[in-house]
């Protein structure tokens, strides 16, 4: 036991002499050791990937990592401003009438197509009628006793201002009579556009006046839709800016021009109005109809990726992994690009890619540069 416990303290203390003489190295021995040892770790490192690389060559079980390529595509990119818009239409009105009265007769139904000058609805006009028929008596003897001052006249008997009496009552009845015949014609409701009578509103017997509408009419032939723009945009907009509708409601899709844009931006919501026709033969665009509307604001040909391929590094450039093929071997390259823009998952590139190129797809993000992979053929 004791031996045991001598040898322990021997050690122990050989341990400490040891350490003690270690510590007592001078810095510049210390330097020394580091840099040749650097020096071996610098020399194992580049013959290990020699012989990494040689092995790579002859062990056919090594996987590299999987990846996809997409080629480039140099295409026509369209960049859009997306806002809604309402349908209208300019042959959408509710006629009144210019007179009261009591509705005598309908004559049409809703959902009928009319012609333009067709009588729609008529009016009691026995009371107008009643005063023509007055008037035409009066008229009668008007016409007569102005005749007979007339020959008297010529033959310089009676007096002028009796001419001239006879000849005003004669012309004052003809007024009458004619504005009596126009509130008799207007009497009649007449379409003034050939159209469909979405809606009738009085009932026969009822009484009508100028403030009420008696029918609806409306062309669905031509309709438009409205929108308004932000003032940002007065640049790139213009008449003849192609444009593309969406009905989600319908889901019908069309394809137009702007045809107006307005002179005036609102001050309320800095902002100005565009129009743009559209045709509707089959007559499914309703008045009022919400449209996703989508204008024109950039075109250019060039070179199209999509846009989950972009990643951003650190500094903040944008770039993409393209892969080079050399000595049998698929490298990945970084490539920085500029993105000129991007709309619907699409983005155009200004700088940085040529056709001649070859980017990644699946597998992206799981490489780096400078890795050699292998391509999955689709």
């Amino acid at each position: 036991m004791k031996k045991i416990l001598i040898l322990c303290f021997v050690f122990t203390l050989s341990l400490s002499c040891t350490k003690e003489k270690n510590e007592n190295s001078s810095l510049a021995e210390l330097n020394t050791k580091k840099t040749v040892l650097l020096s071996k770790v610098d020399s194992l490192t580049k013959e290990l990937k020699k012989i990494e690389k040689k092995i790579e060559k002859l062990d056919t079980t090594i996987k590299h990592q999987l990846v996809t390529s997409l080629p480039i595509k140099n295409d026509i990119f369209k960049h859009y401003i997306e806002i809604q818009g309402i349908v209208k239409t300019d042959k959408n009105i509710e006629i009144k009438p210019e007179f009261g009265g009591t509705v005598k007769a309908i004559y049409v139904k809703e959902g009928q197509k009319v012609f333009a000058g067709q009588t729609l609805v008529q009016l009691d006009a026995s009371s107008t009628e009643n005063s023509i028929a007055e008037l035409k008596t009066q008229l009668n003897l008007a016409k007569t006793t102005f005749e007979r001052q007339e020959r008297l006249w010529k033959q310089k008997i009676g007096s002028e201002m009796q001419y001239l009496q006879a000849k005003a009552q004669k012309e004052n009845l003809e007024n009458n009579l004619a504005s009596l015949r126009t509130q008799a014609r207007k009497m009649k409701i007449i379409a003034p556009f050939s159209g469909i009578v979405d809606e009738i509103f009085p009932r026969k017997g009822e009484l009508t006046s100028p403030q009420l509408p008696v029918v609806r009419l409306i062309n669905l032939d031509k309709v438009y839709v409205e929108a308004e723009v932000t003032e940002t945009y007065l640049p790139v907009i213009k008449i003849g800016t192609e444009t593309s509708l969406f009905f989600p409601s319908i889901e019908k899709e069309s394809n137009s021009k702007i045809s107006q844009i307005s002179n005036y931006i609102n001050p309320e919501n800095r902002s100005f109005k565009i129009r743009t026709n559209i045709s509707n033969k089959d007559r499914l665009i309703k008045p009022n109809l919400l449209a996703n509307l989508k204008i024109l604001d950039f075109k250019a040909e060039g070179i199209i990726i999509p846009s989950t391929l972009v990643q951003q590094d650190q500094n903040g450039n944008n770039y993409v992994f393209t892969v080079e093929t050399a000595n049998n071997e698929s490298k990945i390259v970084k490539k920085i690009i500029t993105i000129g823009s991007e709309y619907n998952h699409e983005v155009y590139i200004s700088d940085g890619l040529t056709e001649n190129d070859t980017l990644v797809n699946n597998g992206a993000r799981l490489v780096i540069s400078g890795d050699i992979v292998s391509i999955i053929k689709k």
